[in-house]
């Protein structure tokens, strides 16, 4: 999961897979979109596609000289999960969500009164 959290700490490849989330893209159309926003090489750009796939949390299918990037749902949702279970019980809720929903005893009413 470090890589994960590697790809996740630039807003830059943050963006990228926002943009994934929404549909797959091939590299120019995601040059062209973050070109809008910021002006980074191709190399910069190649790097931060090299992180992503290293994190597993893009996936390519080249087409002769085009790639086309697609979000790896599958890592995302198991991060997601990991992230859950380092901050909730496994149901994803903290502690402060396990007492929501349940009704105090007479005993708790007088304490809080």
């Amino acid at each position: 999961m470090p890589d994960v959290f590697q790809a996740l700490s630039s807003p830059v490849r943050r963006e990228i897979l926002a943009m994934l989330k929404v549909r797959d893209m091939t590299a120019g159309d995601i040059a062209l979109a973050l070109a809008q926003s910021h002006s980074l090489s191709k190399s910069t750009l190649s790097g931060h596609f090299n992180v992503l796939k290293a994190a597993d949390m893009v996936l390519t299918q080249r087409q002769a000289t085009t790639i086309t990037y697609s979000l790896n749902t599958s890592v995302v949702e198991d991060m997601l999960s990991g992230l859950m279970g380092m901050f909730g019980d496994n149901n994803g809720k903290t502690s402060s969500d396990k007492t929501a929903g349940t009704v105090p005893d007479s005993k708790t009413l007088k304490q809080q009164g």
